[in-house]
């Protein structure tokens, strides 16, 4: 159980190790703070993207099934970081990176496509013009989703070596201490 909340899922959500008494609380979790309105806006942006693409592609798939279909994985990734936020740890930090460069990868290409041939999507995208549609949130998000996510691994790992150093270290057993 953690010291500071009395609860082993917060160890687990934040990986971190368990705190000796008195010693500072473990760092926050990847949805909590600032982390909380990215949660929130990654959120909105999961329903709404899933939302618009489904009704797309359901409806009017044969007139702009590339954009469609672009608006669905903009979703899925949406929903992933969400979920990431939501969970913390450090495996969740690392999927989170990973999909948010993948994000901030998808909105600079499609970005330049729609721009260079907008013949190509016939119909809008969330990441279209670097999501002018959505006020440039799609282009911002994954910029400050990757920069939270480097400023707290950073808080994770100082919070993990002063831990380690303030741990007594395990005591040798020599052949008179079996």
């Amino acid at each position: 159980m953690s010291p500071t909340t009395g609860s082993t899922y917060d160890q687990a959500a934040t990986g971190a190790a368990p705190s000796p008494a008195g010693d500072t609380a473990a760092p926050a979790r990847l949805g909590t703070g600032p982390g909380r309105l990215l949660l929130w806006l990654y959120g909105v942006f999961t329903v709404a993207a899933l939302s618009r693409s489904i009704v797309q592609l359901s409806t009017k798939y044969h007139e702009a099934p590339l954009a469609y279909l672009l608006s669905g994985v903009a979703g899925v990734v949406y929903a992933v970081i969400t979920f990431s936020l939501w969970r913390g740890g450090d495996t969740a930090r690392r999927v989170a990176l990973v999909s948010c460069s993948a994000e901030l990868l998808g909105v600079i290409t499609v970005g330049i496509l729609t721009i260079a041939d907008s013949s190509a999507f016939p119909d809008q995208t969330v990441w279209s013009d670097f999501g002018a549609g959505y006020v440039f949130l799609p282009v911002i998000l994954p910029v400050v989703g990757l920069l939270w996510l480097r400023r707290s691994a950073r808080a994770a790992a100082e919070y993990q070596a002063a831990n380690t150093a303030a741990s007594p270290a395990p005591a040798e057993k020599g052949p008179a201490g079996r």
